[in-house]
């Protein structure tokens, strides 16, 4: 690795989620937050991981995070990560409006500033990456390649823009009863061009990583045999005019639905076992395995493709797992450049041994303490 691991100095948290004030200068290895669930564990971890997205990893809406009572929140820090950098962004209830600066900076979009804070985030949720709809695991490319992939971003919200537009119009034919003609037609160019380059970096990337995945499923426990496809449309090789072909073929179905049909907004990353659907045959025990591969690949992904290993947020994680597991889990993230990670528990019986080293703090009703044993 050329720039090392990311490292989160300081964090100034105002009024985020239950959280009114936070100020913390976390360690190099990092830190352990115990406290009872419903108290603001994961919160915690969100706000930081706000700082590489700008947006909620469970979804959430903006105005939705700030605190009851609240008019705004706030999230600010000091990172090390390819040289030191502040950055903060901040949200107002009022006029839903958000600001993100990096080193006293506005930038001119707010993509601009994404990634200022490498990280990875676990958590018991991740099954949803093997059990939920397509559009959970189409989330997880987009991000992932967004951060790591030159001009994956800018595709993206480029066909997103078209394929918007492109509803649109389906929709005003439906209305009129006419044919879809050239206010339809005229979005296809751009979203054959723009989803072509999508979907031809996330099958690249499943390829690539896919033999790592079973490798990694095997290492924490699983025996079957462990398989990621890219499911689309535009077959491999397929290029711009396999999606312009099938795009002109589904005009008319698509203006009686108002909706396109086909794209890389419609495919899908399909994980099986022994040749079955995961999310339909596995078990709980396989599905969490799966989960917990593709965070790995994740944070790999971060590595070998930026030269930094990304800051570790681990939201309980072990959960499910029996101390057998985790600790292979452990060991995988260590190969992966396991760099400071930040780790919350229930319970302190809940610190693998292998992370007893890391500063603990305890937090109750959104307020973060000193650890004490008394």
């Amino acid at each position: 690795m050329t720039g090392g691991a990311a490292r989160l100095t300081t964090l100034a948290i105002r009024d985020f989620r239950n959280l009114a004030r936070v100020d913390l200068e976390p360690p190099a290895d990092g830190f352990v937050v115990v406290g009872e669930n419903a108290h603001g564990k994961t919160n915690l971890l969100e706000a930081v991981y706000y700082l590489q997205i700008f947006r909620s990893a469970r979804g959430a809406r903006d105005q939705d995070l700030v605190r009851f009572g609240a008019d705004a929140f706030h999230i600010g820090a000091s990172v090390e990560s390819d040289g030191c950098h502040e950055v903060g962004v901040g949200f107002e209830r009022a006029g839903k409006r958000k600001r993100v600066r990096v080193d006293g900076v506005v930038p001119e979009r707010i993509s601009d500033a994404l990634g200022s804070l490498p990280s990875v985030m676990f958590s018991p949720a991740d099954v949803d990456l093997v059990t939920g709809g397509p559009g959970v695991r189409r989330r997880f490319l987009d991000i992932l390649l967004a951060l790591t992939a030159d001009g994956y971003l800018r595709a993206l919200q480029h066909y997103r823009i078209a394929l918007a537009h492109r509803n649109a119009a389906l929709r005003a034919a439906a209305r009129t009863g006419r044919a879809p003609g050239p206010t339809v037609a005229v979005w296809e160019p751009p979203l054959a061009s723009h989803g072509t380059r999508l979907a031809a970096e996330r099958r690249a990337w499943v390829e690539n990583v896919g033999p790592q995945f079973e490798t990694v499923c095997h290492s924490i426990g699983e025996t079957g045999r462990m398989r990621l496809r890219y499911a689309s449309a535009i077959p491999p090789g397929g290029g711009e005019a396999s999606l312009s072909v099938a795009l002109e073929e589904k005009r008319t179905l698509d203006a009686r639905r108002g909706l396109t049909h086909v794209g890389p907004h419609r495919d899908d990353l399909v994980i099986s076992i022994d040749g079955r659907d995961l999310r339909t045959f596995g078990s709980a025990g396989q599905q969490r395995t799966a989960a917990i591969a593709l965070r790995i690949l994740e944070a790999a992904t971060f590595r070998d493709r930026t030269g930094r290993a990304p800051l570790f947020l681990l939201d309980d994680p072990f959960a499910e797992l029996d101390a057998r597991r985790a600790g292979r889990v452990i060991e995988l993230l260590d190969r992966a450049g396991l760099g400071q990670t930040l780790l919350t528990v229930p319970r302190e019986s809940d610190i693998p041994p292998e992370l007893k080293r890391l500063d603990r703090l305890r937090i109750v009703g959104g307020v973060l303490s000193a650890w004490s044993t008394a």
